[in-house]
């Protein structure tokens, strides 16, 4: 006798919602810690993506075993682990609080970049060498001070939100190694920007948001910033 198309469904949905359930249940047994955000089937039968808001790992049915590293189509060579890393991590541009930025402008301003950034931080001064070269640019920076990496950077970074241009103040700083003056009274949005870092689940600087909500973690070179662009800004 054949089973009804619409019980067929219902029975697999329920598998889904069942393998879910058991999967968070286990991995909360056994990883206490770790929180688990969303949990997907993927395109191999059985195996199923954890995703814990800064790491992507996979999984049996039943959270028996985990797997890291990247799924790859072999046919099309496509990294379907780092496609999903790019969906997972997108932050939608218009929804930034920029009123916790300030912005430098390169040319006519008119492709836009979000960059997370700490002043002390070697690879984002890099970046910041790499931005000088790129035109027609609207750079919101954020600043993030990393101080158990980098001690002195939250005052800095507090030095050069309360500067009279902030903007000059951090190219100065950033480029050429001039410290800002020392400021009263002003705190600045450092702690919202902490805050807001931890949200979307960014640990490090740099950290670049492109204007489509393309996400990248880390230095990338002129470029490749100018590639990402170009495909949405």
């Amino acid at each position: 006798m054949r089973r009804p198309i619409l019980t067929t469904f219902a029975l697999l949905s329920l598998a889904g919602q069942a393998d879910d359930s058991v999967i968070r249940k286990t991995l909360a047994e056994r990883y206490p810690g770790v929180v688990v955000q969303s949990v997907s089937p993927t395109p191999i039968p059985g195996i199923w993506e954890i995703w814990t808001g800064s790491q992507l790992v996979y999984t049996d049915a039943t959270a028996e075993y985990l797997f890291v590293g990247s799924l790859i189509e072999t046919r099309s060579k496509t990294n379907l682990s780092r496609q999903r890393l790019d969906a997972l991590r997108a932050v939608p541009f218009d929804k930034l609080p920029l009123e916790q930025s300030f912005t430098v402008v390169k040319g006519k301003g008119e492709r836009r970049l979000a960059v997370f950034t700490d002043p002390d931080c070697p690879f984002c001064r890099r970046l910041e060498k790499e931005l000088d070269q790129l035109d027609n640019l609207t750079v919101h920076v954020f600043l993030y001070p990393l101080p158990e990496l980098h001690p002195n950077a939250p005052e800095i970074a507090r030095n050069v939100w309360c500067a009279a241009d902030p903007a000059q103040s951090w190219r100065a700083y950033i480029l050429e190694g001039k410290a800002p003056d020392k400021t009263q009274d002003c705190a600045g949005p450092i702690q919202q920007i902490a805050e807001l870092a931890a949200r979307l689940g960014i640990e490090g600087t740099p950290a670049l948001i492109f204007g489509n909500g393309r996400r990248v973690d880390g230095f990338i070179p002129a470029r490749e910033i100018e590639a990402l662009l170009e495909d949405g800004s």
